[in-house]
């Protein structure tokens, strides 16, 4: 008789179908991925990462009506109260300037203390619980960067749309239309991307019938993995340490004879060229300077090398690779480029939360034992 406990599964769970959603999907084969119904990158080129949380959060794209009250609904969302700027002075002070991540968890469980279970909550009620938690998000994060830096928070500014209030709350300042366009693209793009390791979390947890804090805390810390969200900053120091397109390919054929892997190259759904890459190549290009010629330029001596290195695997840059390209040209600060990462991702979050909120399944896999035989 066959167990469930018998069942082969890939490692990992990879391209194991475990639930359906209407969120959105990643063809990996076809380097294609989509929010609903809409092509993501059609999505980049048209629409604010507003229109897009509008999107996920209601099934449809906003009429220019939906678009001002949504904005107005998320404006007050935005501001953060007293004891919450309290605890983050606390966080920023903790000398851990390189955690943001983990300071963001603690800050969205205050944020969360007392909110309801999911399970048999209303619908509304778990909405604007994704909503407050998404929308406050972006402000903890800038707050954390700018009081760890010594300097004064910076109060949102609902004049503005989401990408350029993101630079404005680090930087202080008001971005260029190209910085805000170049940053808006990215947050677009990376909103979501099928069931990703954070993603998984976040639905694990609110399977469970847990509050929304409870389960974007889990996808935080699912997210804040080297395997996973941290590598933007990470291609950017690779890039660092080539310096000069003569070096680069000593530096791969270095770091592939020591087994290393080279952050930025290779993901783990497709195998063909990264669309997120492709676009934010695109973007790195439209703002130009030797840091883009550089990653251009290394970027075709890398998938050479690791061509010839690793015949019959197709290794290409991923969306981390000119993503940290793209950042930095913006002026964001390198330990900010996942929290950046984040912000966006908070929005694809909470919708899949909304949407494992709705059914009452709890996740509750098998594993197989392989320890010792066991004594009866």
């Amino acid at each position: 008789m066959t167990t469930t406990c018998d069942l082969a599964v890939p490692p990992g769970l990879k391209g194991l179908v475990v639930a359906d959603t209407a969120v959105g999907d990643v063809r990996g084969s076809e380097g294609f991925y989509h929010y609903r119904e809409h092509s993501a990158l059609d999505l980049v080129e048209r629409c604010s990462l507003e229109d897009v949380w509008h999107l996920l959060l209601t099934g449809a794209l906003p009429t220019p009506d939906e678009a001002r009250a949504f904005a107005e609904e998320l404006a007050p969302l935005r501001v953060l109260d007293d004891a919450t700027l309290d605890l983050v002075d606390r966080e920023a002070s903790t000398g851990t300037p390189a955690a943001p991540l983990a300071q963001l968890r603690t800050v969205l469980s205050h944020l969360a203390t007392g909110s309801p279970p999911t399970y048999a909550a209303p619908p509304t009620v778990v909405r604007a619980e994704a909503l407050r938690l998404a929308a406050a998000t972006p402000t903890i994060l800038a707050a954390l960067h700018r009081r760890g830096a010594g300097l004064p928070a910076v109060d949102p500014d609902p004049t503005l749309s989401a990408a350029a209030d993101w630079l404005w709350m680090i930087t202080g300042e008001r971005p260029a239309p190209e910085v805000e366009r170049a940053i808006n693209r990215y947050l677009v793009a990376t909103v979501d991307h099928g069931f990703n390791n954070s993603t998984f979390a976040a639905r694990v947890v609110a399977s469970s019938g847990a509050d929304v804090g409870s389960a974007l805390c889990a996808a935080l810390g699912a997210f804040s993995g080297p395997l996973h969200g941290g590598a933007p900053d990470r291609a950017l120091e690779a890039l660092d340490q080539i310096g000069s397109i003569d070096r680069a390919p000593g530096w791969v054929r270095e770091r592939v004879a020591a087994g290393d892997r080279i952050m930025g190259f290779g993901h783990a759904v497709y195998t063909t060229h990264d669309p997120r890459a492709e676009m934010l190549k695109a973007e790195a290009q439209r703002l130009g300077g030797p840091l883009v010629e550089l990653a251009v330029a290394v970027e075709q001596v890398v998938e050479d090398t690791l061509a010839e290195l690793k015949p019959g695997r197709e290794l290409y840059a991923n969306v981390e690779y000119y993503a940290g390209v793209v950042m930095e040209r913006c002026g964001i600060p390198r330990s900010m480029f996942t929290p950046t990462f984040a912000v966006s991702r908070v929005v694809g979050w909470t919708a899949h939360i909304l949407e494992q909120a709705a059914t009452t399944k709890i996740y509750r896999p098998a594993a197989r034992y392989v320890g010792p035989p066991v004594v009866r």
